[in-house]
């Protein structure tokens, strides 16, 4: 695989809030489902999906940047400079505790000499390398946009993985934003043997017209006109799980919340907000009424409001 800054069009030191809005980007204009006339999107998007996979995790990440893997994840040697530094050490002052001989380096000071290499050799493999096993395969990481109720009701999706598979993904009702939907072995492969790494789906819900959530409740702001709110009345009311009759008490308030027990998610509820709508036009009878009008209840509502 090419470099994985370069396929995602990123700098060496981009934090990783641009590498992932690198690969949004990308991954939406590549994906194989809305290229179906272009040959080499499949590919592409692989391309971009495992260049992701690698700079999304932070040690992986810092282990290509050191150069101890390549851009696949294989384990590779470190580069020649960096093998040497142990000789140039131990020819400097510092490195004074360690000299050479005919058979190799010794650690000098102890009771027994120790041969370095063979150190190097048992602690890292045969020539200061760390020997190739079997290492896990990496994570795939996927945003999920789900509509608003889709998340409230729970649903099933279908995503397709950088290699062309299909999985399905059961969503759970009352799901929230933000959850991290994890498919074990649904990621890349492992090496040698390992196992693969996990699909990590996470979840942005897209919001709704007139639904809204707090915590488990589900609001909902509900027009009614000036005759309902002062009379009283009874009013068909949607809920994520189909309309329902709601009644209006008389001398309704506008702001005032009036709840549909267990119309929420999880056991929650649904509060329906009341907004009381002024007439859009004229009401010459209304006005008449008004005018000669002498309410009981005399009080000043805005009386105390002095600065």
């Amino acid at each position: 695989m090419d470099d994985p800054y370069k396929i995602l069009g990123v700098a060496r030191d981009a934090p990783a809030a641009d590498i992932r809005k690198a690969y949004l980007r990308l991954a939406k204009q590549w994906h194989p489902d809305t290229n179906p006339d272009k040959p080499g999107a499949e590919g592409r998007f692989k391309q971009i999906s495992a260049a992701h996979a690698l700079l999304a995790d932070p040690e992986q990440r810092s282990r290509f940047d050191r150069g101890e893997i390549n851009a696949s994840g294989d384990e590779q040697a470190p580069p020649a400079a960096e093998a040497g530094r142990w000789r140039d050490h131990a020819e400097t002052a510092g490195g004074a505790r360690y000299r050479s001989h005919p058979g190799g380096f010794t650690a000098q000071g102890g009771s027994d000499d120790v041969d370095l290499e063979d150190f190097l050799s048992r602690a890292f493999g045969a020539g200061g390398r760390k020997p190739r096993g079997p290492m896990r395969g990496a994570d795939i990481q996927a945003a999920l946009h789900l509509p608003f109720l889709d998340a409230a009701r729970g649903s099933v999706r279908t995503v397709t993985l950088p290699d062309g598979r299909a999985v399905q993904l059961t969503i759970q009702a009352g799901t929230e934003d933000g959850t991290v939907l994890r498919l074990a072995g649904q990621g890349f492969p492992g090496k040698t043997g390992a196992p693969a790494g996990d699909l990590l789906a996470k979840v942005h819900i897209e919001p709704h017209r007139f639904f809204r959530r707090e915590g488990d409740d589900i609001l909902l702001d509900l027009p009614i006109t000036l005759k309902e709110a002062v009379l009283g009345a009874k009013v068909e009311v949607p809920t994520i799980s189909g309309p329902v009759a709601l009644a209006i008490p008389p001398r309704a308030v506008d702001g005032q919340r009036l709840r549909l027990r267990g119309r929420g998610v999880k056991g929650g509820h649904q509060v329906v907000v009341l907004k009381v709508q002024l007439p859009a036009g004229p009401e010459p009878a209304l006005e008449e009424f008004l005018t000669r009008w002498t309410p009981q209840d005399a009080r000043d509502p805005r009386a105390g409001m002095v600065a």
